[in-house]
């Protein structure tokens, strides 16, 4: 069986975007490579332009890594940018007749493939499905959904940074979501300038970057942050006009209905987000994402909480000191423990460095609870240090997580989840004892002094909780889905 994979960001991307998706991505191309039943190959889009602009078109990746070179490719200059919160609002995100060629193109002169399997549609037009199907009717195609880009075009359902999204108002909530829309004129230019500097051997990891690290300064010069290439949103009318978002939404559903053969959900909590916004059911199935992460679970043992002689908890928090992902809600649970409850209490947290604000608070618990050791990010050999003393993991987060990469690696390690009641993180434990109502300080605390207290039955949990799927058992689980 031939099998091309999608994701708008490539699996080897230099410059490690893709988030976990990139991860699971390049996990799967290796289990794949394991079977002797199963040819893979792979192609990104939304990240690549000519300078000056040119027609969409395909070729091999030619910059970065020269890993599986024979079967990596890319689509140059696509019309919707990549992630999606660079397109957003934008119409090509639907249709885009010359992107959809280019992807059409790609297909027929690398194939013939059996199954096309997209991690996402960002960086595509959602009716490049309808012209796949046409062109090679033989073709089966599966979407993963592993957030939910088709009904939010922030991928997230997380509005204005603040809170999470569960009535887009006819889309007029979209109109108003973004504090800082994208300029996508100079993402594009921006895009376009690290492309031609990576083709020029001025890319990360290229020798010219570690002689003195020239090239890489000489990008992150040439290519703005982020925050320089948006502007403040402009003032909304009294009653903004949510008609295109609401159409976008619309025609994302149908053109999944139509033309996909599998919708895999990376859990429970999406599959019920995709069927409330109207993805058919019979199309819909929960996938479980496989994870190298399954071996620790062979090789570690449950724990006894809490573990220390001294009675303190230790709480482990990995990933990103953003507001979705409940740091900031985290903060402020800590902040409001009673005295006796907070000198009982250790954190550790493995994330990137915040702004000076928050920097601060994690700072002045210090005072307040028996430790706090913050490691600014970690790389996955840096994972069994750093949550070796962790009693509890905490999964806060303030949207519809799908399944974060980090409950599953904490899980993996026989770390039991405290976690929020919304996304997928509950899923691993499946313990009412262990999961909050989201954003509720008061129940996060209740929680905390039953921990502390040595109120939860953890014999009873891990006999209830999933065990991490390997990646031979998905990629197995994945034929049988490709296969229909």
């Amino acid at each position: 069986m031939r099998v091309l994979y999608y994701n708008w960001a490539d699996y080897l991307d230099d410059e490690r975007r893709g988030g976990g998706v990139s991860v699971y991505q390049r996990n799967l191309m290796a289990a794949m490579d394991a079977r002797d039943d199963v040819v893979a190959g792979f192609f990104s889009s939304g990240l690549s332009y000519d300078l000056p602009a040119g027609p969409p078109r395909w070729e091999a990746v030619r910059h970065g890594p020269r890993t599986d070179r024979h079967r990596r490719w890319e689509i140059v200059n696509a019309a919707p940018l990549a992630p999606a919160h660079h397109s957003f609002g934008d119409p090509a995100q639907i249709e885009d007749r010359a992107t959809e060629a280019a992807v059409c193109d790609l297909v027929a002169a690398t194939g013939p493939w059996d199954v096309l399997h997209l991690n996402n549609l960002e960086g595509l037009p959602v009716a490049v499905l309808g012209r796949l199907k046409a062109r090679f009717p033989g073709l089966r195609i599966v979407l993963s959904l592993h957030n939910h880009f088709p009904v939010c075009p922030q991928v997230n359902l997380w509005w204005q940074e603040r809170s999470a999204c569960t009535d887009f108002d006819g889309g007029r909530a979209c109109v108003t979501c973004l504090p800082r829309m994208p300029d996508r004129r100079m993402l594009r230019l921006a895009n376009g300038l690290a492309y031609r500097l990576k083709r020029a051997g001025l890319g990360p990891g290229t020798r010219a970057v570690r002689i003195g690290g020239r090239g890489m300064r000489t990008l992150r010069r040439l290519r703005p942050p982020l925050s320089a290439l948006t502007s403040g949103a402009p003032p909304a009318p009294a009653r903004p006009d949510g008609a295109p978002f609401a159409a976008r939404r619309s025609a994302m559903v149908a053109a999944i209905n139509a033309h996909c053969d599998r919708v895999l959900c990376v859990s429970d909590a999406v599959r019920r987000i995709a069927l409330r916004h109207g993805i058919a059911p019979d199309r819909a199935h929960v996938s479980y994402i496989g994870t190298a992460e399954a071996e620790a679970f062979a090789r570690t043992a449950p724990r006894r909480v809490p573990r220390a002689a001294d009675g303190t908890l230790t709480l482990g928090f990995l990933g990103y000191m953003r507001r979705d992902k409940g740091f900031h809600f985290l903060l402020d649970a800590l902040e409001s423990l009673p005295a006796s409850l907070a000198a009982r209490i250790r954190l550790v947290v493995a994330a990137r460095r915040g702004d000076r604000a928050t920097m601060a608070r994690l700072a002045g618990l210090e005072a307040r609870l028996a430790s706090v050791d913050h490691a600014d990010g970690y790389r996955h050999a840096d994972l069994d240090r750093l949550l070796a003393p962790v009693d509890v993991g905490v999964i806060p987060v303030l949207w519809e997580d799908s399944l974060p990469q980090v409950a599953i690696e904490m899980h993996a390690r026989h770390i039991p989840l405290l976690t929020a009641d919304m996304g997928g993180a509950r899923e691993l434990g499946r313990c009412p004892d262990m999961v909050f109502p989201a954003g509720d300080t008061a129940a996060f605390r209740a929680r905390l002094e039953r921990l502390v207290a040595g109120g939860v039955d953890f014999g009873a949990y891990w006999a209830g909780a999933m065990p991490p799927v390997s990646l031979e058992a998905h990629a197995a689980a994945l034929l049988r889905h490709y296969r229909g």
